[in-house]
């Protein structure tokens, strides 16, 4: 993130949410007008005995948000409801994040804002599983077939065991 320039195009800053705050800052941004970016990704939690899985911010208790460079409507973001504080940088104006990095997010993530995960491996990567009943267990890709199911070998109480998922479901470890 660098200080804010006094350039008249759009940038991306970021900004800390009040605990459980998220979907109300969406609404009250979203009311004024600001742009609001919330990269989620799937996890799998244990709940009640079983495995569900559900989707969560990439960046809990932060949400990116596009801010003029020039003009000073950013200032009321600090004031909005489910808003901790805008994040600054001494009392120049916000901190920008690259916008690299929010268009490199903006890329990776589904229609629904979901990340998608990168799809480049390979038999013999590590991988670590992100969903399931393995959810971060790391194993070694053994091969990946037609329908991009990923067969690996996971090392369970001493034994390798050749175990099937879907690629969406496994990343790089």
């Amino acid at each position: 993130m660098s200080d804010m320039t006094s350039a008249t195009d759009p940038a991306w800053s970021l900004v800390q949410l009040k605990p459980n705050g998220l979907n109300t800052a969406l609404r009250n941004l979203g009311r004024q007008g600001f742009e609001v970016f919330v990269p989620r990704h799937s996890v799998t939690r244990r709940v009640g005995g079983r495995f569900r899985d559900r989707l969560e911010p990439l960046f809990p208790g932060y949400i990116f948000v596009e801010v003029g460079r020039a003009a000073s409507p950013w200032r009321k973001i600090n004031s909005t409801l489910g808003v901790a504080r805008l994040v600054q940088f001494g009392s120049g104006g916000p901190a920008i994040v690259a916008s690299a990095l929010v268009e490199g997010l903006m890329a990776r993530c589904n229609g629904d804002g979901v990340l998608e995960p990168i799809s480049e491996i390979a038999p013999g990567d590590m991988v670590r599983i992100s969903r399931g009943p393995f959810a971060d267990f790391v194993a070694k890709v053994e091969t990946i077939d037609k329908d991009r199911r990923v067969w690996m070998l996971l090392d369970l109480m001493g034994r390798q065991t050749r175990i099937a998922v879907s690629a969406r479901d496994v990343s790089a470890a």
